[in-house]
This record gives structure tokens, C-alpha cells and sequence, in this order.
């Protein structure tokens, strides 16, 4: 299903509130003035004070970006796509609940 291409510029938080700061690992394509996310990048998460109820402090620290294109390469890799689907985990890897986006860019879409 065609979804906008995701670029370090798109704007992200854990459900929790704490800000996803996007790291790109291609360095040749921009989109409105963003590097392209590609396949096998993610986000930085800082700033969750998420607890669980026995207190044990389980902040959200990454944003695992789950949806690469299909038919659009980047540095031969695939593009990755905004998807509802995309994680915030802990460090200890445990689903924090879906990265929310709050802004994307939407004038290049991919498939």
C-alpha cells in the first residue's frame, strides 16, 4: 500500500510523549530538504519516563521503523514508509506502543 517516504525531517514520539529524533544512513537523496530513511534505520527516542506499576523505570529508547518500499531503492537499499505499525521499544527491547507521528512529509509517496 503506497505510504510517504519517511525523512530524517519527519517528526515522531513515543506514546509516552518522549521525542524520536531520526537517523538516516543514506547521504545522496533528499526530500524537501531531509535525508531519506532506508531500510535497517531508526529512531533515537530521548526524554520517556514511561514506568511500569511495580516502578521499574521502562523508558522508551528507540523507534524500530518496520515498513521498507517495495519498488524504491535509495543506495540499494529500500526506502522506508510511514507505517502505524512502527515500535517504540525499551532498551531492553519491550514494546512501548506505536511510534505516534506528528508531522511527514507528504508530496513523495512509495509503494
Amino acid at each position: 500500500m503506497p505510504a510517504p517516504v519517511l525523512t530524517m525531517q519527519a517528526r515522531g514520539q513515543c506514546p509516552h510523549g518522549g521525542p524520536a529524533t531520526l537517523i538516516p544512513g543514506a547521504t545522496k537523496v533528499l526530500v524537501e530538504n531531509g535525508l531519506v530513511l532506508v531500510a535497517g534505520d531508526a529512531g533515537i527516542v530521548a526524554g520517556c519516563a514511561f514506568t511500569v506499576p511495580t516502578g521499574k523505570p521502562q523508558p522508551c529508547v528507540k523507534a524500530q521503523l518496520t515498513q521498507p518500499a517495495s519498488k524504491v531503492l535509495v543506495e540499494n537499499k529500500p526506502v522506508l514508509l510511514l507505517n502505524p505499525a512502527d515500535l517504540a521499544l525499551s532498551a531492553e527491547q519491550i514494546p512501548g506502543g506505536p511510534v505516534v507521528w506528528t508531522s511527514v512529509q507528504a508530496k513523495v509517496i512509495a509503494a
